[in-house]
């Protein structure tokens, strides 16, 4: 499989590797010192079959639209630009291209979610307990909480009825509490904890490396090889 890799930081150095390892072919690396090389034409001309995008918010979506626009299915794990997911989603209809998006590919992270949405429908009935989540990350990450801590918020809100939505502000019982803590070194860590009078329940996901997450993006990507329409890491990972 011919893979571009929108985003060649240290995530996409990992993807790389990792890509390459079980045999597949990088075409195309594009960072913000080559900017210019990403193109319709050059996504053609380098037969890419599936473009694996971590860049920012403000350019996901001309991100995606591009390749989609090149007949190229996408794995984007890009978080904070979902106000424009209708528009990408047409985009991908109208070319007939593949779509993976995920706040987080790591395959752990991702049966973390599944297990959250089981515990949270385990304490729904159980309304003496309260619920909050807690995520840690290093200074350097910009958006809190992280796309990570929202996805497990969302989990949580579709199965517990005492909660209508979450928030950063603690002290009201009808949300979610949301915790962002932002501290050097932070391998990265989201925790979900039910509290009641008499005890506590918590499950924890801690990352120790990129490579969780590089695996499960080169995961999608292969597939959604040749596939077109929506799909998640639910998918993927047959969960």
């Amino acid at each position: 499989m011919n893979i571009a890799i929108i985003g060649y930081g240290k995530m996409g150095k990992t993807i790389e590797k990792i890509a390459e390892d079980r045999g597949h072919q990088i075409v195309l690396k594009i960072s913000s010192s080559n900017i210019t090389a990403f193109t319709k034409e050059n996504l053609v001309k380098h037969k890419v079959d599936v473009a694996i995008e971590f860049t920012q918010p403000e350019a996901a979506l001309k991100n995606i639209t591009t390749c989609f626009e090149s007949g190229v299915n996408v794995v984007s794990g890009t978080t904070a630009w979902l106000n424009d997911w209708d528009k990408a989603i047409e985009k991908m209809k109208a070319t007939e291209c593949g779509f993976i998006y995920a706040s987080n590919f790591s395959v752990g992270v991702n049966l973390f979610f599944a297990l959250n949405k089981r515990l949270a429908e385990l304490m729904n009935p159980h309304t003496e307990y309260g619920v909050k989540i807690k995520e840690i990350h290093h200074t350097a990450k910009l958006d809190a909480p992280s796309g990570t801590a929202i996805t497990l918020a969302e989990g949580i809100l579709e199965n517990v009825d005492r909660k209508s939505e979450w928030s950063k502000i603690d002290g009201n019982d009808e949300k979610l509490f949301v915790e962002s803590v932002r501290e050097d070194p932070a391998p990265g860590t989201h925790e979900i904890i039910y509290e009641s009078e008499i005890d506590s329940i918590e499950i924890i996901h801690t990352a120790k490396s990129r490579q969780g997450f590089a695996m499960g993006a080169v995961l999608a990507a292969e597939y959604i090889f040749e596939k077109q329409g929506l799909y998640t890491m639910k998918d993927v990972l047959g969960i």
